[in-house]
């Protein structure tokens, strides 16, 4: 049997999920004020953009550790479960 590697380390996205809840408690604060409209559009869509850009960011980790592990393993059926599961990830998300 062969030893399962660990899940990769993400603790490096921390600071960008920081500035997305940063930018978040932003809009908070904005909607708190009565801010402009549009002003708060812009924000949320920069918080937006900062969650996708996260989102893709793991999700590129995704495909280059776990994926690609359990391709290059000798276990087809685990290598199907993750190419699976990366189509679903896939699919979800273009949604």
């Amino acid at each position: 049997m062969t030893k399962q590697k660990p899940h990769p380390d993400h603790s490096k996205q921390s600071a960008a999920l920081n500035r997305a809840i940063g930018q978040l408690n932003g809009v908070k604060q904005m909607i708190e004020e009565r801010r402009y409209c549009v002003d708060i559009l812009t924000q949320l869509h920069a918080a937006r953009a900062a969650v996708r850009a996260l989102e893709l960011s793991i999700l590129n980790t995704h495909i280059g550790h776990c994926v690609t592990d359990a391709a290059q393993a000798s276990a087809p059926k685990k290598a199907e479960e993750k190419l699976a599961e990366l189509k679903e990830l896939l699919k979800r998300y273009s949604e």
